[in-house]
């Protein structure tokens, strides 16, 4: 997990780093066996937001996800 985020946490694949879509925050969704770590990233940092199991993942982010705004 430290590697992922400290190196390289934008490069999304196929099964790791998921760039996470209809939702302003979180950005990335990582995937490490059963766990699921919810992140943000800016210029300066990696802001860890949350780290779920997958069975709890969905409901996390149902729960605590930001949605995109619609620009009128």
């Amino acid at each position: 997990m430290e590697q992922h985020l400290r190196h390289e946490p934008t490069k999304t694949s196929r099964s790791r780093i998921k760039r996470l879509r209809g939702v302003r925050r979180p950005q990335y969704r990582l995937r490490v066996e059963e766990v699921r770590v919810f992140y943000d990233v800016t210029d300066e940092a990696v802001e860890v937001l949350a780290i779920v199991v997958k069975s709890d993942a969905a409901a996390w982010l149902q729960r605590h996800g930001e949605p995109e705004t619609a620009i009128p």
